[in-house]
């Protein structure tokens, strides 16, 4: 009897897991179809058109355009450039992604003072930012391109080390890590599943869609924002923009995602 009961209880349980199983993917396979119906005319698109212009524009003190800027491949060039991101920059003796990289253009070649051009990274009700335009206009010229960082120069293997480093790092008051939530397959919060960024074929699925637009807050956003919001929800101290730390993260990412095809900026809820 008490065997009989012990099988029944066994099927019970494996009945209810079934169902479990089956109720998330029928909540994913909406998700995706939300996803796909909301890919339909992205509004980042106008954020590209805007940045294109702010880069051919003569403006700041120097009355120079971004035109001269090598954001990686070489002055000017921006096809394919973000898929080389971050990298190692000799003018400059470090290692930048696109953010810090369009900070010192600004500043060497217009004559901003980076006062001036982080004062607003990210934009918001009644301001929009001129950084946010400006990623978005480069970022969509390597759609379709394949992610190759390099991590070869000393800096770029060390930026590399540290950015792992901090992904793997538990800390704050809910002794959270990066890879808490983006460590383990199968995670979710409420309705967004989260990606196991240390599976290669999950990093590429993720980095590649970022900068995206935020249906939910009507911007797109950029990468550094994306990792700044994360620290935020980990109840980490600020991410700084364009530090040191949040370009070895990025690294970290970027290289983990090698051989994706990038897609963005994307559209997301």
């Amino acid at each position: 009897m008490a065997r009989n009961f012990g099988l029944m209880a066994a099927a019970v349980c494996a009945l209810a897991f079934a169902a479990h199983a089956q109720q998330d993917k029928s909540v994913i396979d909406e998700i995706e179809k939300y996803r796909a119906a909301l890919g339909d005319g992205n509004p980042a698109e106008l954020w590209e058109a805007r940045g294109e212009d702010l880069w051919k524009q003569a403006r700041g003190p120097k009355k120079a355009s971004l035109e001269k800027c090598d954001i990686g491949l070489g002055p000017g060039v921006v096809k394919g450039a973000y898929t080389v991101l971050p990298k190692y920059f000799g003018d400059t003796d470090k290692v930048e992604d696109l953010e810090s990289r369009l900070v010192t253009c600004m500043v060497t070649l217009q004559g901003f003072t980076r006062e001036e051009v982080v004062k607003d990274p990210f934009g918001g009700p009644g301001k929009k930012s001129d950084l946010e335009a400006l990623v978005a206009y480069i970022t969509g010229s390597s759609r379709g391109m394949k992610m190759n960082v390099a991590g070869t120069h000393p800096k770029e293997r060390e930026a590399y080390e540290i950015g792992q480093k901090i992904f793997f790092h538990r800390g704050g008051p809910h002794d959270f890590a990066c890879s808490t939530c983006h460590g383990d397959d199968n995670l979710r919060i409420r309705l967004q599943d989260l990606p196991n960024l240390s599976k290669v074929a999950d990093a590429q699925r993720a980095y590649t869609t970022w900068p995206a637009y935020r249906v939910s807050q009507g911007e797109l956003r950029s990468f550094q924002w994306r990792l700044y919001d994360c620290f935020r929800q980990q109840r980490f101290p600020e991410l700084v923009y364009t530090s040191p730390a949040s370009i070895a993260l990025t690294m970290y990412l970027a290289k983990s995602a090698n051989g994706g095809t990038y897609n963005a900026p994307a559209i997301k809820r």
